[in-house]
């Protein structure tokens, strides 16, 4: 790859926040300038105000060991403690959680009640033989156990290792044998689309080759017949039945660890990334606060990510509660039993605040605006985006259907290495602009540096970095820091590059790429699959694109896109000649697809990424890879035989 990454794509929008919002908004002007004047002294005051310890810090960045930074390690806290126990005496009423089932069953928690599960469930894991150190994989679905369980864990000084409930066997046998966990929590089975997933039985194969699980603690959510193993397996019902719903905290060190959570990687062994306690819900609460504008005795907030995934432990669990947060959670798909799902969720609760995924709102997109229409989706007050950089019109179409012109959007970067959000625009300071993340939050920096680690110019591309530590980043990859090195801290010493590329505009705002690995060398120039996926979406027949470079003589990369069309739309040879064209007109000719396939769907992973090395497979005609970490697996076969019978070539 060449010093930079071209600049094609141009947005010239910009919306600024609303006078009103600005003058309650938790974030006011001048706050990045303050926290830089001191950053790390920002930061001890966030730990400091926003948390709630055993012994407060007084150390702030420990870099004697770079780049296995630490922070706050004369601190002593406990997060479970920090998401319960400190607000018993004013909000113990207060709802915690709203479940909603997939089937349509619902459930409310409140501070009180979560507290008195989390301690129940904690005695019991005790009960068992669990301490502090000991590490318990959970590989459940999205019902009110998985937060209790994790909480437990947190508040007997237990290792997490969370397992996404879309994940096979043989995923979760890697995982738990990596984090030697001793015991598995699960249910019998979990609801998706209509459908009971096995969890159980999944959990059964995997232990058959994970010589460290002693027990296996399963929930029932459907009630269909499972198999128990004598000795081992054990229901949950029963084993916190004579439990006592008060169970002391352990105290903790900041940097004792809290949980690790594996990148679902498309290949080679998954990394297990290792974050704390202090520091990271240091960061993720205040990113909550700020990013979201939460005020907790107003809003209803929804985080519609998994919990298996960092979102979810960060944006669902444990900034939130932290915050003393009113939270939804739904546990199926959000087409089921018709496309309009989430959006009576959001009627009937009255949400006001969601965050979101843009492979979702490309979905939403698809299905068309009649879904959304059909509710009053007035409450909301703010929309944010999650996962990957959102294609501009994708943002519009956020903006405009479901926020009704009114909602600042909030389109987040960050990662499950990052712990948190690291650039968002703040809502009540900062002027989007569609498909930018805009700037780094306060007390936070990074860059976009060339193959050499200079800084680019303003209006240049390159690469992202992250030039200085951050209290809620991972501390290593579990069992293999030669490798955490390796990945993360290499390539530009001292700095931490995420494997994104970016660009900055004369304002100084930045606009993610996608991976660096997506780059395509089209004629010299390198082409970011992001800028011409936007321009793909950008027009008005197009929900959603995914662009590969594929080998070419001539240029030696070829522009390979995939494209599922909105609604009712028809594709041909006339759509073909006029999406060419589009991109052409929009970033330049350069940028043209050579070819173009119609789609019904795009192969992804179970977080929602696209799966591109898939699709430069189809382009090139190689025998397919690994599928089984998809959540459509079908598909790639059904894009292959359409690509070699529609393809259409320039």
């Amino acid at each position: 790859m060449s010093s930079a990454l071209e600049n094609l794509l141009q947005e010239n929008r910009s919306f600024p926040p609303d006078p009103a919002f600005v003058r309650a908004a938790n974030a006011q002007p001048g706050i990045h300038e303050q926290a830089e004047e001191d950053w790390k002294g920002y930061w001890l005051d966030q730990a400091v105000n926003r948390l709630s310890w055993f012994e407060a810090p007084q150390q702030t960045l420990d870099d004697t060991n770079a780049p296995f930074y630490r922070w706050f390690t004369d601190g002593v806290i406990n997060l479970s403690y920090n998401c319960l126990d400190r607000h018993l005496d004013s909000s113990a009423e207060k709802v915690a959680y709203h479940w909603i089932g997939e089937p349509g069953e619902t459930r409310t928690l409140t501070y009180r009640d979560l507290y008195r599960e989390v301690c129940r469930f904690a005695n019991a894991l005790r009960s068992l033989g669990l301490k502090k150190g000991d590490t318990a994989a959970l590989y459940m679905g999205m019902v009110p156990e998985l937060p209790v369980a994790m909480l437990a864990c947190a508040r007997i000084g237990v290792i997490h290792s969370a397992v996404f409930g879309g994940f096979s066997a043989e995923a979760l046998i890697d995982r738990i044998n990596d984090a030697e966990s001793t015991v598995v929590i699960t249910q019998d089975f979990a609801w998706r689309a209509g459908k009971e997933v096995p969890l159980k039985a999944n959990t059964d194969n995997a232990v058959a080759r994970t010589p460290s699980v002693k027990n296996v603690i399963v929930l029932r959510r459907t009630g269909s017949e499972v198999a128990m193993t004598e000795g081992r397996d054990i229901w949950w019902d029963e084993l916190v039945a004579d439990q006592s719903d008060e169970c002391e905290p352990e105290r903790l060190m900041a940097e004792d660890p809290l949980y690790i959570l594996y990148t679902s990687g498309t290949t080679g062994k998954p990394k297990g990334i290792v974050h704390t306690q202090g520091g990271y819900l240091t960061q993720v609460a205040t990113s909550h606060s700020q990013v979201f504008d939460h005020k907790p005795d107003e809003d209803i907030y929804w985080c519609a990510a998994d919990i298996g995934w960092v979102t979810g432990h960060s944006y669902i669990v444990y900034g939130p509660l932290t915050n003393r947060a009113t939270s939804i959670i739904y546990e199926g798909a959000p087409n089921f039993p018709d496309f309009d799902r989430l959006w009576k969720i959001i009627e009937d609760y009255k949400v006001t605040i969601l965050y979101t995924a843009p492979t979702a709102i490309r979905s939403f997109m698809k299905w068309g605006e009649e879904y959304p229409g059909r509710h009053d989706l007035s409450s909301l007050r703010l929309l944010g985006s999650v996962g990957e950089p959102i294609n501009p019109e994708a943002w519009m179409w956020y903006q405009r259907v479901i926020g009704g012109e009114r909602c600042p959007v909030v389109d987040t970067w960050w990662q499950t290495e990052t712990g948190a959000i690291m650039i968002s625009p703040l809502p009540g300071i900062t002027s989007t602009k569609p498909g930018s993340a805009t700037r780094p939050l306060p007390g936070l920096s990074a860059d976009v540096v060339d193959e050499t680690g200079a800084s680019v110019p303003l209006g240049g591309g390159g690469f992202l970095v992250i030039d200085r530590p951050w209290p809620a980043m991972a501390r290593t990859i579990h069992g293999d820091p030669d490798r955490f090195v390796e990945t993360y801290w290499s390539r530009f010493p001292g700095r931490y590059f995420p494997g994104d590329g970016a660009k900055r505009d004369e304002d100084g705002y930045f606009w993610l790429l996608g991976r660096v690995d997506d780059i395509m060398l089209v004629s010299g120039h390198n082409i970011s699959t992001t800028e011409v996926e936007s321009a793909l979406v950008s027009h008005p027949a197009v929900a959603e694109a995914a662009v590969v470079g594929r080998k070419d003589d001539l240029t030696g990369q070829a522009i390979a896109a995939f494209v599922t069309l909105r609604g009712q739309v028809e594709g041909d040879e006339t759509l073909l000649r006029e999406l060419r064209e589009h991109v052409g007109s929009t970033i330049g000719p350069i940028a043209k697809p050579k070819s173009i396939v119609f789609t019904n769907d795009l192969p992804k992973t179970r977080s929602g990424k696209i799966m591109r090395r898939l699709l430069r497979d189809i382009s090139e005609n190689r025998q397919l890879g690994d599928v089984t970490t998809l959540a459509n697996e079908a598909v790639v076969e059904e894009i292959a035989e359409m690509a070699a019978s529609t393809s259409s070539e320039e």
